[in-house]
């Protein structure tokens, strides 16, 4: 069979926002093609299996009604003052223009034909802007291009992963009007806008207002759509609100205090009452898919709320699971698949985007009447065809008194009388998981002669808080496990080189790479990937750092604690380390900033360990699952290279 060969990624085909239209019947969808002469991504709307072609990139906001869409399309004139928004009929695929205004319109809903809800980013020192004349508005773009040289801060987050810099810039709900054509901005300049939940002429919404520190706690909002009156249902500041619904005549939320298990607590189900939150319900698990892959770019929805029940994505163990919550608060399991991305549900099914070990994400459906799931597209299909695809063989090992489960692959062409390198690789999270689902970088490497090992440790998602929680034991309970399995990989599979075993991760993966070559020597050559190297620096530089390393490290003050930070630093060890070591690191990353990755390299460099550090301008955290199509190229070539180098495969 041929190699997956690390090229292959200019043929995948990624799946994003599906949604039905408001009667059920139609569900819409991007499909995105990779442009390799642009280097960029290329969306087409799709209705069912009908694509709605056009030269420009098309971007799903919602439904108008059962025979429009509200979509934008790629403004490829870059001195355009004015963002073009479009109904797209999907009878006969023609556009017409809805409105135009300078915001950048984030997502939308339809109250009725001439009334629409949408979420937008302001600068809160210009909000109105949208109010602006032509010639204003020009007068104020051309007054942020001499200023754009410069970057004034004065709130944290000042910038956010993947947005750049957010300092005064808030996402603010705004009301509009198609006939006579009006937009009015809801929320006050310093509200920073949560989730969003329309039912009939109300429109119930999360957010606060700051000035200076964003608080980690959400305040609950009525909008009364006619009068436009605006009333607090909850203004306490004490729960985290992940989202807001309405189902079995209730204002339901999703949220946590934090005070058991900290920031990465699990959501409860909550009744809304009259500046009170009342417990539901509460099933220890994350109501979303927290299942890794680097086949996927957007996402789509997570749980839909029907008459009959809450339909929702699971994280169960090692897989991704479709739940209906019933009225009584009962669940039932419909759907168990290893990556389920999102979903929608009409009157006879859900409609799927899932991933198995074999195969690319596609769409599904499961029907309610014969409970079966049933595959309706073929995007991917053909992509693999020809292709040696590595099994995934599990390896269930006991560590610590517990038992845990990974998952190896076999090297293409494998014969258990040969010996062949390996490679240990560590997820992102903490609290994510690995499933059977097809991962390119894994497969690459199985292709090109490598066992492929992972496994969820202590800190992965889908065992509950307790199993998740590892605040203020970084590198401990975890580090043991991963050593237990890659023992327990070796008794499996004698084939594998105990002497040739690289090791790679990225974020908490990234940080468990800089931690364990400051702690053992068993590997023979690393890849640290967007990595967190020391937690005082993270504590200050990274968008979520004010709040995360603190709480991750178990501690409520990191002036004051700073001991505790250092002691789980791996730079701290950087004495130690003997491996050589790649570091992967992008320069919009302000998730785990660049900082991170350069202090660790230079520290090894320093000691006369062989390292290297690529450096992706442009790229942000996200650089292996959606970064340029080019850049990602470039990083699975490097880090096969590295590996490649020090285990002599040629």
């Amino acid at each position: 069979m041929k190699k997956i060969m690390i090229e292959d990624l200019y043929k995948f085909r990624f799946i994003e926002n599906l949604s039905f239209d408001p009667s059920g019947k139609n569900y819409a969808y991007h499909l995105v093609n990779i442009d390799k002469k642009k280097d960029a991504y290329f969306k087409t709307v799709y209705v069912n299996k009908k694509a709605y072609k056009s030269d420009k990139n098309t971007s799903i906001l919602g439904w108008y009604d059962a025979s429009h869409l509200i979509v934008s399309e790629e403004n490829k004139n870059k001195k355009a003052l004015y963002n073009k928004y479009l109904l797209l009929d999907i009878k006969d695929g023609k556009r017409k223009n809805l409105f135009s205004t300078p915001l950048s319109i984030s997502s939308v809903k339809a109250v009725d034909e001439n009334t629409l809800l949408f979420a937008a980013f302001i600068d809160v020192n210009e909000p109105d802007v949208y109010k602006y004349s032509k010639e204003k508005l020009q007068k104020y773009k051309d007054g942020l291009k001499k200023e754009a040289d410069y970057e004034v801060l004065d709130e944290i987050p000042y910038w956010m992963n993947g947005a750049g810099f957010t300092n005064k810039k808030r996402r603010a709900l705004f009301f509009c009007r198609i006939k006579p054509f009006s937009i009015e901005r809801i929320s006050e300049p310093l509200f920073s806008l949560g989730s969003m939940e329309l039912k009939g002429r109300t429109l119930y919404f999360t957010g606060n207002a700051y000035t200076s520190r964003m608080p980690l706690y959400e305040k609950i909002y009525a909008l009364d759509i006619d009068s436009k009156n605006i009333s607090c249902l909850y203004d306490k500041e004490d729960y985290a609100v992940s989202s807001l619904f309405c189902f079995n005549d209730l204002l339901i939320c999703m949220a946590t205090d934090g005070k058991r298990y900290g920031l990465n607590e699990t959501r409860r189900f909550y009744k809304v009452g009259e500046n009170e939150l009342k417990e539901l319900a509460f099933f220890d698990r994350s109501f979303y898919d927290s299942a890794g892959a680097d086949t996927m770019l957007g996402g789509g929805r997570s749980r839909v709320v029907k008459e009959d029940g809450i339909y929702t994505l699971v994280t169960e163990k090692d897989h991704v699971e479709i739940w209906k919550i019933g009225r009584n608060f009962k669940k039932q399991r419909l759907i168990s698949m290893p990556k389920i991305s999102f979903f929608d549900v009409n009157e006879d099914k859900i409609v799927f985007c899932a991933s198995d070990e074999r195969s690319l994400s596609d769409l599904y459906a499961y029907t309610f009447k014969d409970r079966k799931v049933t595959k309706t597209s073929s995007f991917n299909e053909t992509v693999l065809k020809g292709k040696y695809v590595a099994p995934v063989k599990e390896i269930t090992y006991t560590s610590q008194g517990m038992e845990l489960n990974g998952f190896v692959l076999l090297p293409k062409d494998y014969d258990r009388k040969k010996k062949y390198p390996a490679v240990l690789d560590i997820h992102g999270g903490p609290r994510t998981v690995y499933s059977k689902t097809f991962f390119h970088e894994m497969q690459v490497l199985a292709n090109e002669g490598y066992f492929v090992m992972f496994t969820n440790i202590r800190g992965s998602d889908g065992r509950g808080d307790a199993f998740a929680d590892i605040r203020g034991k970084y590198g401990e309970d975890d580090f043991v496990n991963l050593m237990d399995f890659v023992d327990e990989a070796l008794k499996k599979y004698p084939a594998i080189d105990e002497k040739r075993i690289c090791e790679t991760g990225g974020s908490y993966g990234g940080f468990m790479t800089n931690w364990i070559i400051g702690h053992t020597d068993r590997f023979c050559a690393a890849a640290s990937q967007r990595s967190i190297s020391n937690w005082l620096s993270f504590n200050y530089l990274s968008d979520i750092g004010f709040y995360f390393a603190t709480d991750q490290n178990g501690t409520d003050d990191m002036i004051i604690d700073y001991q505790k930070l250092w002691d789980r630093s791996p730079l701290k060890y950087a004495d130690n380390v003997k491996t050589p070591t790649l570091f992967i690191h992008s320069d919009q990353d302000y998730r785990c900033p660049l900082p991170e990755g350069m202090q660790m390299m230079q520290a090894l460099t320093e000691r006369g360990v062989d390292t290297r550090l690529v450096l992706f301008h442009g790229e942000n955290h996200e650089l292996s699952r959606s970064g340029k199509p080019s850049h990602r190229i470039r990083r699975l070539t490097e880090i096969t290279a590295w590996f490649n180098k020090y285990t002599n495969v040629i």
